[in-house]
């Protein structure tokens, strides 16, 4: 390929994230976070009455709740001001009529979600997609073929509405109870938007369904729930896309995350997010998987000023598994800290955690994991293993498992690697024909591979692609 057809791809690319739009919504809270905000947000939802005393129980246990500080090494959240973020955001679009053609969207929003390449995902890749703008749906759709079947795949506005018994029973009680953490109590007090997916029992759904969540504006918080309930025997893989403009005000996303995983289910949650240099990415994602269920984190995670994330399964029935294969990027100005979160709670459960890393220009990423295998949890086994990549001497990489083994009869492995692109590498590439940054990118291609491969081709192409403009320094 020529040099004038890799800038005009490098240019394409990085326009798809890069755009802003003139800020346009039908409404809007003030900033910060109050008890009069959390009743506006839920009366402008026309929500049932349970939803609101949710609210406000997790609105409570906010307030009650210091900002975390404690741990380790941990991103320097000092920023983070809620009193400073707009809340919510209502784009100017009639969601609740249920928007499912593309034309009938406001133009400033069907360009913004042409640019990213939705339309054409979902006619070539998906069964079934939502897209979300500031704090609402504004578009979602399904295959017929997939709602003949019984599936579900709706905004979890209109769930509440439509499943009101399935929600009420699932939504932040038994996976991620606002009582989890800071940000998860102010994600119960203020979720808008999401996707709701239900599989019914032994139902394969072969093609993935995707969500993609875009803040456009700026100083705003993005707080949106997803929760997956997949039936016994049954089958599903969800694609979470991820992006935003770059502003001179902080944003924030504080997402939450719902996996039910039922008795020989299978579940794979694959996340490719790409927000700018100025987000703060502190989100809360957890599966329960019960006997024989089996558990799938593939996430790639660039972009933002600071993210804190830690998927976790909680394996409760005989021979549950759980499976994580995570990539992090961080340049310069960027705190990455990621990791995994594993609880085996029954017997002849199985994890495995794979961890790669890259840092670049003073840039930090870290692995912060646990491990919690309990007392009776026999023929149990787990292996975790953490890769970092540092290009530079002011880049630095940690790695802090840690582990609770309250059972003998278990098998447990951890491994870890830490090093720097070696200059023998380079000069191989180099001497086959290759010039030092596509050695490089090679090189980093490679140590990313396992995430790439378990992603559709279509993803796959593009975190590599997200990745080499990283390694550019093109985005943000």
């Amino acid at each position: 390929m020529s040099s004038q057809q890799d800038d005009l791809k490098e240019t394409d690319t990085e326009a798809r994230f890069e755009f802003k739009k003139e800020e346009k919504s039908a409404f809007q809270t003030e900033k910060g976070l109050t008890e009069e905000t959390v009743r506006v947000i839920s009366e402008d939802k026309d929500e049932p009455e349970w939803m609101l005393e949710r609210r406000l129980r997790a609105l409570e246990q906010f307030q009650e709740m210091p900002m975390p500080t404690d741990w380790p090494g941990q991103p320097d959240l000092s920023e983070v001001d809620i009193d400073e973020i707009i809340p919510y955001i209502r784009p100017d679009v009639d969601v609740r009529a249920g928007v499912d053609d593309w034309t009938e969207l406001p133009d400033e929003i069907k360009d913004t979600f042409d640019k990213l390449g939705i339309p054409e995902a979902e006619k070539n890749a998906l069964s079934g997609v939502g897209a979300q703008y500031e704090s609402e749906v504004v578009y979602q759709n399904m295959q017929e073929r997939w709602e003949e079947k019984g599936v579900i795949f709706c905004n979890m506005d209109e769930a509440v509405q439509e499943h009101e018994e399935l929600v009420r029973e699932h939504f932040m009680t038994k996976c991620v109870p606002p009582s989890d953490n800071k940000f998860a109590a102010l994600h119960g007090a203020i979720w808008s938007g999401g996707s709701f997916v239900y599989i019914p029992e032994n139902t394969t759904v072969d093609m993935p369904v995707q969500a993609y969540f875009r803040m456009n504006s700026e100083g705003m918080g993005q707080f949106e729930h997803t929760l997956i309930i997949a039936e016994e025997g049954s089958e599903v893989h969800y694609i979470e896309g991820c992006s935003a403009p770059k502003y001179s005000k902080f944003n924030l996303h504080c997402g939450g995350v719902e996996v039910f995983v039922d008795e020989d289910a299978h579940v794979q949650y694959s996340t490719v997010q790409n927000w700018s240099k100025n987000t703060y990415n502190l989100n809360t994602k957890r599966a329960i998987a019960e006997k024989g269920g089996r558990m799938e984190w593939i996430s790639g995670s660039m972009g933002s000023k600071a993210t804190m994330l830690y998927p976790s399964t909680i394996l409760k029935g005989r021979g549950a598994s759980d499976n994580h294969i995570t990539i992090a990027f961080a340049g310069e100005g960027q705190d990455i800290d990621t990791g995994a979160k594993v609880y085996h709670n029954a017997p002849d459960t199985k994890s495995t955690v794979e961890s790669k890393s890259i840092a670049k220009d003073g840039g930090r990423t870290n692995y912060r994991g646990l491990v919690h295998i309990a007392d009776g949890a026999e023929n149990s086994s787990t292996a975790v293993e953490c890769d970092a990549l540092m290009f530079d001497n002011e880049s630095t990489s940690d790695t802090m498992p840690y582990m609770e083994i309250n059972e003998s009869k278990v098998d447990v492995a951890h491994e870890a690697t830490v090093g720097k692109i070696g200059d023998e590498d380079i000069f191989y590439l180099q001497s086959r024909g290759l010039d030092d940054d596509d050695a490089k990118q090679m090189i980093v291609s490679g140590f990313i591979e396992p995430i790439t491969e378990e992603l559709p081709i279509e993803y796959a192409v593009e975190l590599n692609r997200l990745v080499e403009l990283e390694m550019e320094g093109s985005l943000g």
